[in-house]
This record gives C-alpha cells, sequence and structure tokens, in this order.
C-alpha cells in the first residue's frame, strides 16, 4: 500500500504552499478511498512520495488514468487566496492503494526536488 502526490512542477511553487498542497492532497485521497484501504495503509505506516508533473495537463492526465483505474484519487485546485489563481490545479493524491496498481501509472516520474 502507497499513496502518491503529484505536483505541477511548472508552478513552481513556494515551498511552504506547495507542502499545504500536497497535505491537501493526501487527506482528500486518503477519504475517497475505501476504509478497508484506509486502514491497511495506516497500519503500514502510511507510505507516500511526492512526484513532479510538467503541467496541469498532464495532472488531468494522471487524473483521468487512475480514475479508469478504479484508484481512489483527487485534484487539488487553489482557493486562489495567496500564489496562483483561484481553481488552479496543483496537484493530484492517488491512493491509498497498491503498490502495484499506482506504479502503473506514475511509475516513469521522478521525485520533487
Amino acid at each position: 500500500m502507497k499513496q502518491v502526490i503529484i505536483v505541477n512542477d511548472a508552478l513552481k511553487l513556494p515551498r511552504g504552499k506547495l507542502a499545504a498542497q500536497v497535505a491537501h492532497a493526501s487527506l482528500a485521497s486518503f477519504l475517497s478511498a475505501s476504509s478497508q484501504s484506509q486502514q491497511e495503509w495506516l497500519t503500514v505506516g502510511m507510505p507516500k512520495i511526492v512526484l513532479s508533473a510538467g503541467s496541469e495537463e498532464e495532472l488531468v492526465d494522471y487524473y483521468q488514468r487512475a480514475m479508469t483505474d478504479g484508484l481512489p484519487v483527487q485534484v487539488i485546485k487553489d482557493a486562489g487566496k495567496t500564489v496562483v489563481e483561484s481553481g488552479t490545479i496543483t496537484c493530484v493524491g492517488i491512493g491509498p492503494a497498491k503498490k502495484e496498481e499506482i506504479d502503473k501509472i506514475t511509475h516513469h516520474l521522478k521525485l520533487v526536488k
């Protein structure tokens, strides 16, 4: 079990803003998972990784692929109160789900630097 957060790296968000958006994605995606998946993920220590995508369009593509595969997934759109315009897609949370199911979609993405 694991969770993946994919960040829109094109936005070059400040570290604090990035951390907040990743937290939103982690929690939202967790809440969309089945109670069994939630419990399994909590039991194994809540493993998660944060990956980078190059554009909002890429994030939408990963969201759609995860939806098609039946994975818990959430798109995070910013409220527009600080750094980016309202409605800007900042990240996508996928999982918790089986590692193999998530890796099928995200295996080629790089870690956020």
